[in-house]
């Protein structure tokens, strides 16, 4: 009798022992099936950058016009940027081989917009981006242009126009790359589609450059190469 009650009583220990297991078995499942991994724990705001162009002071040294530029950009989640550029364009033409006109003019341009992130991997150190900025300049210009026989009336004039104001909006899609070299600095390129949207030419008709738009007309296609420090 004592024999069996022993075993008995070893048998109802092990039965107990593999209730418990199943039961603390089931309870870790639930309490994983409860668990809620969140999908993206960066925050969202990553800091800020700031950059400047190098294509624009390689043009105002190389030829007539050009431009000094800089950017603010706000980094928010690895995905959004807003932006702002503020530049200074001017030009210095002279003697046009066509019109025989000289062209100057110096002013500030400014631009707000945004890009965003295209990339899959967005919290990588390079991106892929889109964008758009909607831009303005209010500038004067000095027109001249020595004296000339005027075909018509059989005499001569002469043009000297001096600070004529002008103002133009515009509106860019951006499309570039942003690439780490070390640390916080990046190398970036973008290439810009400029279509404009409103202008005032003051009364001549048209003005040759435009500071931030580039040389007159509806639409340009330009390009940026930036240096970029992330903070």
């Amino acid at each position: 009798m004592t024999h069996r009650k022993n075993i008995s009583t070893y048998i109802s220990r092990i039965a107990i022992s593999l209730l418990l297991i199943v039961a603390a078995t089931g309870n870790g499942r639930a309490q994983q099936k409860n668990i809620i991994i969140p999908e993206d724990s960066i925050p969202m705001f990553r800091g800020f950058a700031v950059s400047f162009d190098l294509v624009g002071p390689a043009m105002l040294a190389l030829s007539d016009h050009g431009e000094y530029e800089g950017a603010f950009r706000l980094n928010l989640h690895d995905q959004w940027f807003p932006i702002v550029e503020v530049g200074y364009g001017k030009a210095n033409h002279e003697n046009d081989e066509v019109t025989g006109i000289t062209y100057k003019t110096g002013a500030p341009y400014f631009r707000i917009g945004m890009d965003w992130n295209l990339l899959k991997k967005k919290h990588g150190p390079n991106r892929l981006y889109g964008g758009f900025r909607y831009a303005f300049t209010s500038y004067k210009v000095d027109i001249m242009r020595g004296e000339m026989d005027d075909p018509v009336w059989q005499g001569s004039n002469i043009v000297d126009i001096q600070d004529m104001q002008c103002s133009q909006h515009w509106l860019e899609a951006v499309f570039g790359i942003d690439a780490k070299i070390s640390g916080p600095i990046h190398l970036g390129w973008n290439v810009r589609y400029k279509r404009r949207i409103a202008h005032n030419d003051g009364t001549t008709g048209q003005t040759w450059y435009i500071p931030g738009f580039g040389t007159y007309g509806d639409t340009r296609i330009a390009a940026n190469f930036n240096v970029i420090i992330d903070i």
